[in-house]
């Protein structure tokens, strides 16, 4: 994708996101901590457009960042969009990369898996992890690590905000190289 198209994509995404995900308001973080801005990413990447969008820029990022990877996911919920974005837009490029969803607790039935969509994957198989928002990392450090277990190479995650608080982004970026498509100050 030429550059000035995907300045464009970028462009065009962030104002989605100011418009229909970005709240000034008193919330509390998964953290625990009190915040007065919220980002709720789903409300855009569940649009058509916005799924569009997300999926073709992390794309965009993937092949240029890591091109070895053939699958790509991250922890439900937040991340289950994502991935199923850049999975169904990879179709379209020269990437074919499988989505895979990490639950937050093991299935209590059947199987007891952390992952959803192993099918596709196998052992040493690169892959990389998504996010919505990252604060404190430690959801996308859980999918490192999750992903590890299984098997994978974890070699690149990327993010769609980094609230750059609490030291999250270079907490994930000691674990894997990290790209943030946004940033707080993207917002304000």
């Amino acid at each position: 994708m030429p550059q000035d198209l995907f300045q464009n994509r970028r462009t065009r995404l962030l104002e989605l996101l100011r418009d229909l995900s970005y709240q000034e308001r008193d919330v509390v973080l998964a953290s625990g901590r009190r915040s007065n801005f919220y980002v709720d990413c789903r409300q855009t990447v569940l649009t058509a457009e916005g799924h569009f969008l997300v999926g073709t820029l992390f794309n965009h990022i993937i092949a240029a960042k890591a091109p070895e990877a053939q699958a790509v996911g991250g922890i439900s919920v937040g991340a289950d969009p994502l991935a199923s974005a850049t999975s169904l837009m990879s179709q379209f490029g020269s990437q074919i990369l499988n989505a895979f969803y990490i639950r937050k607790e093991p299935k209590k039935h059947g199987t007891s898996q952390w992952l959803e969509g192993t099918a596709s994957l196998a052992p040493d198989m690169p892959v990389v992890v998504v996010e919505d928002v990252i604060t404190t990392g430690g959801s996308t450090l859980r999918a490192v690590e999750r992903a590890r277990e299984f098997g994978l190479n974890v070699v690149h995650a990327i993010a769609l905000v980094d609230r750059q608080e609490d030291g999250g982004a270079e907490a994930v970026a000691a674990e894997v190289e990290l790209t943030a498509m946004f940033r707080q100050e993207d917002f304000r």
